[in-house]
């Protein structure tokens, strides 16, 4: 028989099609959400950029999140060995697990910004990304900076886990985890790791 989610249709091209440069999570996600926007075969509103981080912003890491119509929303990180698309519930328990190991300056939130917004005020000059000689860490990705007319740069304000700033939601994990996992057995498995 059959899984549920063997019937959903990836909305973005295949992993090794999509584009990627390593290091550079933010902008991976708004070229998949730029695609989607391009392909018009599911709502736009349907996607959002899902930045975790903690207070201490030690770092940070930005994946794609379709909230579907159908039982299971889907996760898409590029950065991962799970599938791409993966069904939210195996993400949450194999990527996410649980922050009761961690001290609590350390436990993770959510940032959700929904897609066409994030494609409409994120803006990077890469700047985080150079040295203090200005030599980059890790070499950039081909195309021009992402910005906007208001900014070139505003990515500290989508790692920021202060509500009172920049864009989208914040959550804790635990929210964010009961609020799109499909609310079985399975997604509350991660309780006890």
């Amino acid at each position: 028989m059959a899984r549920p989610e063997a019937a959903y249709e990836a909305a973005v091209p295949p992993r090794p099609a999509c584009t990627y440069t390593s290091c550079y999570c933010e902008e991976n996600v708004w070229k998949l959400c730029d695609y989607i926007r391009s392909q018009d075969r599911y709502p736009l509103e349907e996607f959002y950029a899902v930045f975790i981080s903690n207070d201490r912003r030690m770092d940070y890491h930005v994946i794609l999140l379709h909230v579907s119509s159908g039982e299971q929303n889907f996760i898409y990180d590029l950065d991962t060995v799970l599938p791409f698309p993966c069904p939210f519930d195996v993400y949450s328990v194999e990527a996410f697990r649980s922050d009761d190991s961690l001290r609590p300056e350390f436990h993770r939130n959510i940032r959700m910004i929904q897609a066409d917004l994030y494609l409409k005020t994120f803006a990077s000059d890469r700047s985080h990304m150079k040295d203090v000689n200005g030599k980059w860490q890790k070499p950039p990705p081909p195309y021009p900076c992402i910005e906007t007319a208001d900014s070139k740069m505003n990515l500290d304000d989508f790692i920021s886990m202060n509500p009172e700033v920049g864009w989208g939601s914040v959550f804790s994990l635990s929210d964010f985890v009961h609020q799109f996992g499909s609310q079985t057995d399975y997604s509350y498995s991660l309780e006890g790791q």
